[in-house]
């Protein structure tokens, strides 16, 4: 079945999120020739560049402009596109020009998922502030009035919460668990475009083998690696098979 004209949205607070948290599933649906898009809210240039920071003569701007590159180069390996919004971190803070913006690329994309931030995060608060923003700009995007006389068609797309750093802190349940088999090595090597923050290779490879397990004893089938992620709304099913 042709995959043309099928899109993906994902919503991440810092660049290094949708390689640790999402990468395969982006390199995945882009393989199978979906569109996929990553909105990035900020480039990590704060809390989310230890090592960048530890360099001798770095500056904020020398920071921002080695991340956005870093993330550049990560969605291009993935094989998605990358809008970075530069509403800075720690702290996150989105404006009402952020959000009408955002509201227009539901619109445009029409995706048919949506990849963001769990709901809670008692370390880091710009992870669930990226959740509820892609939530309140997906269900804005469905209202007629709001920019009345635009064309557009949309249909509000099922939302999946992506693995926190520490998901039994973060009341994240594992509902589904992605095999990435077939494009782990792309999502390995992503890691490594990603220089501000090695000290996070090893550790999701851990938990990326860790819900490979996971999938396998569930299916039945096997499976090396995997991505978790939560559903925000409940599925439609025509039967329970």
């Amino acid at each position: 079945m042709s995959n043309a004209g099928k899109t993906g949205l994902v919503v991440t607070a810092h660049p290094g999120d949708f390689v640790w948290r999402a990468g395969g599933a982006i390199a995945l649906h882009a393989k199978k020739g979906y569109r996929v898009k990553i909105a990035c809210l900020s480039f990590g240039e704060r809390g989310e560049s230890q090592f960048a920071w530890k360099e001798s003569g770095a500056t904020m701007e020398k920071v921002k402009a080695g991340r956005r590159d870093e993330a550049q180069r990560a969605a291009e390996m993935l094989g998605a596109e990358i809008e970075f919004f530069d509403a800075g971190d720690y702290p996150l803070r989105l404006t009402e020009a952020h959000f009408d913006h955002m509201v227009d690329i539901y619109r445009e994309l029409n995706p048919s998922f949506v990849l963001t931030h769990a709901l809670e995060d008692p370390y880091n608060f710009d992870h669930p502030n990226a959740a509820h923003f892609a939530q309140e700009t997906r269900v804005v995007a469905q209202a007629m009035g709001h920019k009345p006389g635009a064309k557009y068609t949309y249909s509000a797309p099922p939302v999946f919460l992506f693995e926190p750093h520490q998901p039994e802190m973060c009341n994240f349940k594992p509902q589904v668990i992605l095999n990435i088999d077939e494009v782990w090595d792309i999502k390995r090597k992503t890691f490594e475009i990603l220089a501000a923050q090695k000290h996070l290779w090893a550790y999701y490879e851990r938990v990326a083998l860790q819900r490979g397990v996971q999938g396998g004893r569930n299916t039945g089938k096997p499976m090396t690696y995997g991505e978790a992620y939560q559903r925000l709304f409940p599925m439609a099913m025509e039967e329970l098979a």
